[in-house]
């Protein structure tokens, strides 16, 4: 694949973004300037594109959110607004519910006898447990509450920030602001606090994008996907331009191609807030056309493909480098098969493999639900590198695989396109593969494990870090 083809996709998303407020995220001007590129190059390649279009909750914190006390702001690490907040000012006396703040996870504000004792326009201080966040909150605003602070619970290594969900815009329209547990701890004495939220939380419509090839038997398809937007911080470049760059110069070059297999390619609406697309899809597919979700054979993912201290990771479709116990969710039957297939391209090629695990975390997952085999290549995102690692890939141990992550910084300047070349190509041999095979996954697994070299044990998690808003924790 040449690397010139996925560089100057690149180069479009950034420009889309730099022209649309520095992001491409679902709901903005930019993502839909990203959608209107993508069409234009399928068309152009030969595809008749289809454009998918669903309507979802959007959310956007325009400014920080800021928590202060006697006039003094509360340090920003101690301090996040919760996704689907209300936006607004409110000056108040703070008033814990159901906490005395001890290291728990706190039954705090989950029923509305808590606030039996609450006075209205007072700003209500909670603590972390038990029921979801958006109870906690819809609780303390039908008591009165002029906004909410919710802390954590102080347990090991629940000490930090709460970055959590609301659920859905519009439960709560007051503002809602996570905080650490000592800064939590610090106000129970109660007093006059200030919280401010900037935030715009409402329904808003996005688009999927969808192109088949021309040929190929459609019982047995292939679907290829990439989520198109970024997060509303940054350009998302790495995350993920460089997946929808990279099947985006697959799909060209597979234009006009004879296939034994239908390829779908599709690029994903608002995955950053809970994987949106890719579930609407499936479910769509489920409700009003069962044959066609059935006729579905695997699904190959690729989300992150060019970190800048990368790692060349395969999805575990064999459940050998990670298991439940690791948060790893069950891959479905011939997911091996992808993942041996990944590794062959790897070592046919003198490149050194590793394994990432079945997070639940990118678009595979609504697909795996139905039990649609799976895989798909990952460079990293905000876990760190290894000392091994990092002598199998090169690149710095010890520090993040993604420094950008989810940041104003994910832009060209945050790409290895080394490492893009190497995962573009890897892509484009295993579409190929499976488009031209027989698709007896079974079987091309057993062949596979037979020939291929034994991969290098260089497991990697995806991370447990701020997240997508699916992945944020609603409860507890």
């Amino acid at each position: 694949m040449p690397p010139q083809k996925v560089l100057e996709h690149l180069e479009v998303f950034q420009a889309i973004a730099n022209a649309n407020d520095g992001n491409r995220a679902s709901g903005t001007p930019g993502y839909r300037g990203s959608v209107d590129y993508v069409v234009g190059r399928l068309r152009a390649a030969g595809y008749a594109p289809q454009v998918q279009k669903f309507s979802f909750p959007f959310f956007q914190a325009v400014g920080p959110a800021t928590v202060s006390v006697g006039g003094r702001p509360l340090p920003a690490a101690d301090v996040a607004v919760m996704t689907y907040s209300g936006s607004g000012t409110v000056t108040a006396t703070v008033q814990a519910v159901g906490t005395t703040g001890e290291p728990a996870a706190s039954t705090s504000g989950c029923e509305a006898a808590d606030f039996a004792d609450f006075v209205p326009g007072n700003i209500a201080l909670l603590q972390r447990g038990t029921c979801a966040f958006g109870v906690k909150a819809a609780n303390a605003q039908a008591a009165g509450a002029s906004a909410v602070l919710i802390f954590n619970t102080g347990l090991p290594g629940a000490e930090d920030v709460v970055a959590g969900t609301l659920g859905e815009p519009g439960a709560v329209t007051v503002p809602v602001v996570g905080l650490s547990y000592a800064a939590g701890r610090a106000l129970l004495g109660g007093g006059e606090v200030t919280v401010s939220t900037q935030t715009v939380s409402e329904s808003r419509e996005t688009f999927n994008v969808l192109a088949e090839t021309g040929s190929g038997d459609p019982g047995r398809t292939v679907v290829v996907g990439a989520h198109l937007d970024s997060v509303p911080e940054g350009p998302g470049i790495n995350d993920n331009a460089s997946g929808s760059a990279g099947i985006l110069a697959v799909a060209e070059a597979l234009a006009g191609t004879p296939t034994a297999n239908a390829v779908r390619f599709a690029w994903w609406g608002a995955e950053e807030l809970g994987l949106l697309g890719s579930r609407h899809y499936v479910e769509d597919l489920r409700a009003n056309d069962s044959a066609a979700l059935g006729n579905i054979a695997l699904y190959l993912n690729f989300d992150m493909i060019a970190s800048p201290n990368h790692g060349r990771f395969v999805y575990d479709g064999d459940a050998s480098a990670f298991g439940p116990e690791d948060g790893s969710v069950p891959a479905p039957a011939g997911s091996a098969a992808i993942e041996a297939a990944f590794h062959e391209h790897f070592g046919s090629v003198g490149l050194a493999s590793g394994e990432t695990e079945f997070s639940g975390r990118s678009d595979y997952g609504p697909f795996i639900a139905e039990g649609i085999a799976a895989g798909g290549l990952f460079t990293g995102a905000e876990g760190i590198k290894t000392v091994e690692q990092a002598a199998l890939f090169g690149g710095r141990a010890g520090v993040g695989y993604d420094f950008c992550y989810h940041a104003a910084c994910d832009d060209l300047s945050n790409i290895d396109v080394r490492a893009l070349d190497e995962m573009t190509d890897a892509a484009a041999a295993v579409v190929r593969r499976f488009a031209d095979s027989r698709l007896d996954l079974e079987e091309e697994g057993r062949r596979l494990r037979g020939v291929m070299a034994p991969v290098p044990p260089a497991a990697v998690d995806q991370g447990h870090g701020p997240s997508n808003a699916a992945h944020e924790k609603a409860d507890k």
